[in-house]
């Protein structure tokens, strides 16, 4: 069973028997820990599409100066995204 019907099934669980989620994962056996995760995959996209931007723009730039960049356009300062992301789209 996928990640998002479990949780559509924990929520049905605390509505309809007005349970706690702990009860309600506890009874499906379901980790808490997949009921409260959120996937960050949206927000990696838009920071692998801006830095293949700016790889493609300004073709000489390593990934310190493409971080740079990146931090000044309002991005959270975490160098690791950067070089992660960087090799996959230069």
């Amino acid at each position: 069973m996928r990640p998002a019907r479990r949780r559509k099934l924990v929520d049905t669980l605390k509505v309809d028997w007005k349970v706690s989620i702990r009860r309600a994962c506890s009874v499906l056996k379901v980790d808490r820990s997949l009921y409260i995760y959120k996937s960050r995959r949206g927000e990696q996209a838009e920071l692998k599409l801006k830095i293949k931007d700016i790889c493609q723009t300004r073709v000489r730039y390593g990934y310190r100066r493409v971080h740079i960049l990146i931090k000044r356009e309002g991005w959270p300062p975490q160098p690791l995204h950067s070089t992660t992301c960087y090799p996959a789209v230069a």
